[in-house]
């Protein structure tokens, strides 16, 4: 029936596609990260991909590496007729490349060839892209730069968060990998090669990468602040203690970096290198989410203290 799938996936983003694809293709085995500590008390922790195959019954598979002698005799007996990928977190070497007959379809979130790599979610609103969507290719032995399936497109809206965006492009994700597969079997669609000298590439998200830099222009700041959010955040530094920056929006007026100019309604207006940031939610270190003017009136200021 050429319908035999392993599926290889971690976190929420692959969840849809997992269950998408339970609904028309045999999903043969699911292949996931190993349980990791997690939380405080260090407990071992699924991804979100193998609680949601334990739920269908699937045969899930966990492996140091899946290069290993031990993972590729193991996958190679599930007989695929593809591999699918969906952020799994490992490249994959040629010998697991070679084992599906109609090979290894991989789920980008992204518009490919732009933003390759590991954060292209993150990136997209950081660099005020104001469309971008999901990608299916066939795999090769670099970092997404198989040849192209099948693409939709999505827009990035003023609102979007990183967290917002992750989950419209995991729905339509879902929806692409199923297109992909069936159009594959019936001879509808063929792999085009990417335009190398148009790829971009993101690297992989640290905490650091949210701390927010006064300096730069309120325009750049207000897409750090979306794009940081819900992971790592977007962070300044209040007195001697980290501030979490949820939510802010684009201000109107002009201010010297970093210091608060006032309180205007329900922001904290702070200024920066070109223009002004609105801040509306934030957390202090070890405390709940309030509102920015909350925080602020918790604390002695005036006009003119300096966030760093």
């Amino acid at each position: 029936m050429n319908d035999r799938v392993i599926f290889m996936g971690s976190p929420a983003f692959a969840v849809p596609s997992l269950r998408s694809l339970t609904k028309e293709f045999r999903v043969v085995g699911v292949v996931t990260q190993k349980d990791k500590p997690k939380g405080r008390g260090r407990g071992l922790a699924s991804t979100p991909v193998k609680r949601e195959a334990q739920q269908f019954g699937l045969s899930v598979l966990e492996f140091d590496r899946i290069s290993s002698p031990e993972a590729i005799d193991g996958l190679a007996l599930m007989q695929p007729d593809f591999i699918v990928v969906a952020a799994f977190g490992q490249i994959l070497p040629p010998a697991v490349l070679a084992l599906p007959q109609f090979g290894c379809v991989n789920l980008h979130a992204s518009l490919l060839p732009r933003h390759r790599g590991p954060s292209p979610i993150s990136e997209a609103i950081l660099c005020g892209d104001t469309i971008t969507g999901v990608t299916t290719m066939l795999m090769d032995q670099g970092i997404d730069t198989g040849d192209i399936l099948l693409a939709k497109t999505i827009a990035i809206e003023s609102h979007d968060t990183a967290g917002s965006l992750h989950d419209k492009l995991a729905s339509e994700g879902a929806l692409l990998i199923t297109d992909t597969l069936r159009g594959i079997l019936e001879g509808t669609i063929g792999p085009s090669p990417q335009d190398n000298f148009a790829a971009t590439c993101t690297k992989l998200l640290r905490k650091s990468d949210g701390r927010i830099d006064w300096n730069r222009e309120a325009i750049y700041l207000s897409r750090l602040v979306r794009a940081m959010n819900p992971w790592p955040s977007a962070f300044c530094i209040y007195g001697t203690g980290a501030l979490k920056v949820l939510t802010a929006r684009l201000g109107t007026e002009q201010g010297a970096p970093g210091r608060i100019e006032r309180i205007d309604g329900d922001a904290v207006v702070v200024g920066t290198g070109q223009g002004t940031l609105d801040l509306l939610s934030v957390q202090p270190a070890g405390k709940s989410a309030m509102s920015a003017v909350e925080f602020l009136r918790g604390r002695r200021w005036a006009p003119g203290f300096q966030f760093s």
